[in-house]
C-alpha cells in the first residue's frame, strides 16, 4: 500500500470506497446480533459522512476548475448523489440497527453508493488524474494529502441540509464536527477485537 504522502487521489479515494464495502460487509455478517450491526453501521456512517465532505470540499473543486464544464456537471451529479445518501444517512441515525427498516434503508444506501463510486473511478479520477499530470508532478499526491487532512476536520455524520459547496460547506463543516464528534464520545463502534476478527475473515 502506498505511503500517505506518495499515493495518489485515485488510491486515497479507492481505499475509502474499499473500506465502506467492508463495514457493510461486517453489518451483514453481524446479522441477528444487534449491538454488533450498531457498531458497524456507526462506523459505515462515519466514513461516508467524512468521505463526502473530503470529495466535496477538495476533489469536486478540482474537477470544476482542471476539467471545465464536464468538470463542472460531473460534479454536480456527484453532489446530487451524495445528497441523496446523506438523507437516507441521517433517517437510519433514528433506526433501531438491525430492524429490518434499518436494514432496508441501508441496502439503499449501498445500492446507490456502488455504481456512484464505481462511477467515480471508472470517470471521473482517470480524467482529473490525467489533468493533475498536466499540471505538474506530485500535484495529485499534494491533492490526495489534502483530501485525507479535510477528513480529519469533517463532520462525521450526515448534514443533509448543510450546503455542499466551499466555501460554505467549509463553515458549516467546522461548526458540525465539534458537535459530531462529541456524539461520537457516546457512540459505539467496533472494538478492537471486532476489527482484528473482520481481518481475519
Amino acid at each position: 500500500m502506498a505511503t500517505q504522502s506518495s499515493r495518489q487521489l485515485t488510491h486515497a479515494v479507492k481505499e475509502d470506497h474499499e473500506e465502506m464495502y467492508e463495514y457493510y460487509d461486517q453489518y451483514n455478517k453481524a446479522s441477528g446480533d444487534k449491538d454488533a450491526q450498531e457498531r458497524w453501521a456507526n462506523q459505515l456512517t462515519w466514513e461516508v459522512a467524512r468521505h463526502a465532505v473530503g470529495e466535496e470540499l477538495v476533489v469536486y473543486p478540482l474537477m470544476e476548475k482542471y476539467l471545465g464544464a464536464e468538470g463542472k456537471r460531473l460534479a454536480d451529479e456527484d453532489r446530487a448523489e451524495h445528497q441523496y445518501v446523506k438523507e437516507r444517512l441521517y433517517k437510519l441515525e433514528s433506526l433501531q440497527a438491525g430492524s429490518a427498516e434499518h436494514s432496508s434503508l441501508l441496502k439503499d444506501v449501498m445500492d446507490h453508493l456502488r455504481p456512484h463510486n464505481d462511477s467515480e473511478e471508472q470517470k471521473d479520477l482517470p480524467a482529473l488524474e490525467k489533468a493533475l499530470a498536466a499540471v505538474g508532478a506530485g500535484e495529485s499526491e499534494k491533492a490526495a494529502a489534502s483530501f485525507s487532512r479535510t477528513k480529519k476536520f469533517a463532520p462525521t455524520r450526515a448534514h443533509p441540509s448543510a450546503p455542499n459547496k466551499p466555501p460554505f460547506e467549509t463553515l458549516a463543516g467546522l461548526l458540525a464536527a465539534p458537535i459530531d464528534k462529541l456524539k461520537d464520545a457516546f457512540t459505539k463502534f467496533p472494538t478492537e477485537e471486532q476489527k482484528e476478527a473482520a481481518e481475519h475473515n
